[in-house]
């Protein structure tokens, strides 16, 4: 979860101070976060999912990246879509 709170922030081009002004901590609170040494409260972990527009999950590590691939779907399920796709194509 820490390594993945700092790649979002220096993917975002953000500096621990900036991500620290967004939850309203001191920015050593925030680097002690990030590097673990301290556990996010949870008020946090939802701001800075807001902040980055992912799921607190995902912030958490409970899911990955892939989180937004389709599931298998079965023959029928795939006809059955093929075949609405078609008749909203259809509509004027």
């Amino acid at each position: 979860m820490y390594r993945r709170l700092r790649d979002m922030r220096e993917d975002a081009d953000k500096t621990q101070a900036e991500l620290a002004a967004v939850l309203n901590v001191g920015q050593t609170t925030y680097s002690r976060y990030e590097n673990g040494v301290l556990d996010i409260p949870s008020i946090a972990l939802i701001a800075l999912a807001r902040y980055y527009q992912v799921s607190t999950d995902y912030l958490l590590g409970v899911k990955g990246s892939d989180e937004n691939k389709l599931p298998e779907l079965s023959e029928k399920a795939v006809f059955a879509l093929t075949k609405f796709i078609k008749e909203v194509k259809e509509v004027p």
